[in-house]
């Protein structure tokens, strides 16, 4: 599909709904866990319930010792006044540690801006997954949540996790040495959202410590008051993503008062002016499922980039429903790996060197 095709359809137009998708009945019984444990935590009144937030969250600790996978983990305080930190993941191959020093993927999480951090299990997993498969050190951020922090307080936290690693580069006692030329942001759902906010500000600035070489959304989590002809067909059928999660994820992050058309959902100009990026801002990755509910949004997110004359990868993966990369056991997890990898090297000699 072109990714400057629009949907006209909202919330007053008929849309049929999709078939449920076909998958394995152990990865559903995990699905209806998860979506189960979230929505318990979730408030009427627009605040989470941490406690039984915690029950749902599995957590794994940092591992200096390398895994299965061959990679070690270590954290890294960026600013303890605000409990910003880091999980690096670092190839500890003997190899990695004498080898060329390796590009950097600086990874946002998803979660509605308002569950989980680097040290929960799926996305601990997940980023183990991407360390060995793309031959990078991962930097895995955890941000501050909403509703406690909403905006801008996650975009806030990312780009000074940019700064730390512009100003300090990482300890190298954590990780394999790393080449901040070949530094990317990527971020999968809300994390994706973050990611193109981060590298909308990090772009701006005359004096960016460090120059992105690209910038990679994982199934993006931008949104609008209209309902596009997706999220109406797949209501109720989609795992995960559905329009009553999806607009309390937005209430709880937005500023108070705030619609779905705050620039920081909705980017694409159907509602409002399109975002003026600079003329530094990165090439583009966008990975779209077929199963998610916010694929028009993810398209139009595209089809803008492209607008303005910006280098977008548009990856489409038809069956994939929203988060399909953090099961491991579904082919086409391991497919978005290849995609980046193949990603990252086609944007490894756009050099530029970290200023001092």
């Amino acid at each position: 599909m072109e990714a400057g095709t629009r949907s006209q359809n909202t919330a007053t137009v008929e849309s049929p709904r999709s078939a449920p998708p076909v998958l394995p009945w152990t990865l559903r019984l995990r699905l209806f866990a998860s979506t189960t444990g979230l929505d318990l935590a979730e408030r009427r009144d627009g605040t989470v319930n941490r406690f039984l937030l915690s029950l749902a969250d599995r957590q794994s600790p940092a591992s200096p010792r390398p895994d299965a996978l061959g990679v070690r983990s270590a954290d890294v305080t960026v600013d303890a006044s605000r409990d910003l930190w880091a999980r690096v993941f670092s190839p500890a191959t003997e190899a990695a540690a004498t080898s060329t020093p390796l590009p950097v993927l600086v990874y946002v999480h998803g979660g509605g801006f308002t569950f989980f951090s680097a040290a929960s299990t799926s996305v601990d997993g997940m980023c183990r997954r991407f360390c060995r498969g793309l031959g990078a050190v991962v930097v895995s951020v955890t941000y501050r949540l909403a509703p406690e922090h909403r905006y801008p307080a996650a975009y806030d936290d990312c780009v000074d996790v940019l700064r730390y690693l512009g100003a300090t580069g990482l300890p190298a006692n954590v990780a394999a040495p790393v080449d901040l030329s070949r530094c990317f942001l990527a971020g999968d759902s809300a994390g994706g959202n973050i990611a193109h906010h981060v590298a909308h500000r990090w772009t701006s600035s005359s004096n960016s410590p460090i120059r992105l070489a690209g910038v990679i959304l994982l199934q993006p989590y931008f949104g609008g008051e209209e309902r596009t002809e997706a999220e109406l067909r797949l209501e109720g059928v989609a795992p995960l993503v559905n329009m009553r999660r999806s607009d309390w994820s937005w209430r709880a992050f937005l500023p108070e008062g705030a619609d779905r058309n705050h620039p920081a959902a909705h980017v694409t100009g159907e509602a409002g002016p399109e975002p003026e990026l600079a003329e530094a801002f990165p090439p583009a990755m966008v990975v779209v499922g077929g199963v998610d509910p916010l694929q028009d949004w993810q398209r139009r997110y595209a089809a803008m980039l492209r607008r303005k004359g910006k280098a977008v990868r548009l990856v489409e993966f038809p069956d994939a429903f929203h988060a399909f990369y953090g099961f491991p056991e579904l082919p086409d997890a391991g497919r978005v790996v290849e995609e980046i990898k193949a990603f990252i090297e086609s944007n490894s000699s756009i050099h530029c060197d970290p200023a001092a």
